[in-house]
């Protein structure tokens, strides 16, 4: 699949689908908090961005922004990127909600409309990077925006878990795909045309491409599921989540010059 096919794909995916997922997963993510994956892992208790205040940060694939609004109430100057034009309006109806506003900005991942060396730190919690084709490139864009000594933080699918069936349930536990096959996942509607597409990478894929784009790995965490989370979320659920890891988060800086 071409990158334009796949942006196409992704924007109309997202448009069509913003409304449902924000009905299914709006409360748990909320109006206004960083919420890194289906584990229920909190930016207030992870970390992860280190000292915010004062910063000047971007969120790729902000979905609703939530996590946005959130840095903002940390001293941080926020904007929040999305491919999505529905996935915005619903971050402009949490806004008036929450009376917290941040800079929404509607653009492609792979070309950001920024300046290079403009942000301390770009993060996203499950956008952008699982659908965009060449993600190599988005690694290299993220560096491009990023000043010296800058972070990139983001949170992607397990890579392991490309080898079982998206199923929550006792189905989900067997392994059937080659985690070495990385074609997309793709879906297409009757005329064939496609309409989701997510790539897999594997995890050394995503340490190679964070490393040639200059990047230095300094941490993945891999959030445990929490006692007392019952919560499904697609393929995540209590039964898998105590037995192997849903989620990726890599943790990573831009060198700083001298």
């Amino acid at each position: 699949m071409s990158g334009d096919e796949g942006r196409a794909a992704s924007r109309r995916w997202w448009d069509h689908d913003a409304d449902n997922y924000q009905e299914e997963h709006g409360a748990f993510l909320g109006d206004v908090d960083l919420v890194w994956c289906p584990e229920g892992l909190r930016e207030a208790d992870a970390r992860l961005l280190g000292d915010v205040k004062g910063a000047r940060l971007l969120e790729l694939g902000c979905g609703a922004a939530a996590g946005s609004r959130w840095l903002v109430g940390q001293g941080a100057d926020v904007t929040a990127l999305d491919l999505s034009a529905g996935m915005l309006r619903h971050a402009r109806l949490a806004a008036e909600r929450s009376g917290v506003h941040v800079p929404l900005v509607q653009a492609d991942a792979l070309a950001l409309p920024f300046r290079t060396g403009t942000f301390d730190t770009v993060h996203t919690a499950f956008g952008a990077v699982p659908f965009v084709a060449d993600s190599e490139a988005l690694m290299r864009e993220v560096f491009r925006v990023l000043r010296p000594g800058g972070a990139w933080i983001f949170a992607v699918t397990h890579p392991m878990r490309w080898v079982f069936l998206d199923d929550p349930g006792e189905g989900g536990l067997m392994a059937v795909h080659s985690y070495f096959d990385r074609r997309p996942y793709i879906e297409e509607d009757s005329a064939g045309v496609p309409t989701y597409i997510e790539a897999h990478r594997t995890f050394g894929d995503r340490v190679r491409e964070l490393t040639a784009a200059g990047f230095v790995l300094s941490d993945v965490v891999e959030p445990e599921w929490p006692p007392g989370h019952e919560e499904v979320w697609g393929q995540w659920s209590p039964l898998r989540g105590r037995l192997f890891p849903g989620t990726a988060i890599f943790v990573a800086r831009r060198p700083s010059t001298t």
